[in-house]
């Protein structure tokens, strides 16, 4: 019979609302009570007239690539392409390849557009993929991202002669509903904080200290992050960083976190 590594924690899922089934449901595979305390929240930006401007061009087959660095730049496209009447077959049918940071990512990008990807870096960063992604001059590059993205993969296409149409296709804001998780913190039941982006790190921070929290109530907690930049925003804020996935996935998060509770209990 498999042992259930994580029987008996409580852990807390700070991902977005659209974004947490995925990663509860191997949590609860492996016997973990699951609280659920988003951190993030899309909203659309203020103006689409940009974003919409590249859209219509996309279905065109007026880019080289469509890069897509996340699951809520996927949702994002596919509303948006809803919104506006175009039909996913355009860009289907088009010569445009796909490039996309993380199966996650693939996988999102396969189910809401029907679109193969075409280039999926081994490393889930976006700094793998720039240097996956062969671009000469004057290659035509579509990247809707998010507001406050890092321009490190806008500045390395350019560098490599590419055209960049990068985009912001929606803005984030610290989440809200859940579970009172600090309420949870007070009784200390919570055993793990899961963070998947400096992004869920940020949020959570601002979140918990909206609600009378303040970070120091996870000095008892086990912090575990996907990878080492959220790592590193974590420890900006002072937050005691336990686990990092060797895999940035949320596949790799939870069998890092697995790997970390087996060991403590040899």
């Amino acid at each position: 019979m498999t042992t259930q590594n994580l029987t008996g924690l409580r852990i807390a899922n700070t991902r977005a609302i659209r974004q947490a089934p995925d990663l509860t449901r191997l949590l609860e595979a492996e016997g973990a009570q699951v609280l659920h305390y988003p951190t993030v929240e899309i909203e659309p930006c203020a103006d689409y007239a940009e974003f919409d401007a590249a859209l219509t061009e996309l279905a065109r087959g007026q880019f080289d690539w469509l890069i897509v660095t996340s699951t809520n730049t996927v949702y994002i496209l596919a509303d948006r392409l809803r919104e506006l009447g175009i039909g996913l077959e355009s860009i289907t049918q088009s010569k445009t390849k796909v490039a996309a940071v993380g199966s996650a990512t693939a996988t999102a990008i396969a189910q809401e557009l029907n679109l193969v990807v075409d280039l999926l870096p081994d490393e889930y960063v976006a700094e793998s993929l720039a240097a996956s992604l062969h671009v000469g001059k004057g290659s035509r590059v579509f990247l809707p991202q998010s507001a406050i993205a890092r321009p490190v993969l806008v500045k390395a296409l350019q560098r490599a002669g590419a055209e960049v149409r990068s985009v912001a296709a929606y803005q984030t804001v610290v989440g809200h509903g859940g579970d009172d998780l600090p309420q949870h913190f007070w009784q200390g039941d919570v055993d793990v904080v899961l963070f998947t982006s400096a992004s869920t790190v940020h949020n959570f921070v601002s979140r918990l200290k909206s609600e009378s929290g303040d970070a120091g109530m996870l000095c008892d907690v086990t912090v575990a992050c996907i990878g080492p930049m959220t790592a590193e925003a974590a420890r900006r804020h002072e937050l005691p960083v336990q686990v990092v996935a060797e895999s940035r996935t949320v596949e790799g998060l939870v069998q890092s976190l697995k790997s970390y509770f087996a060991s403590r209990r040899r």
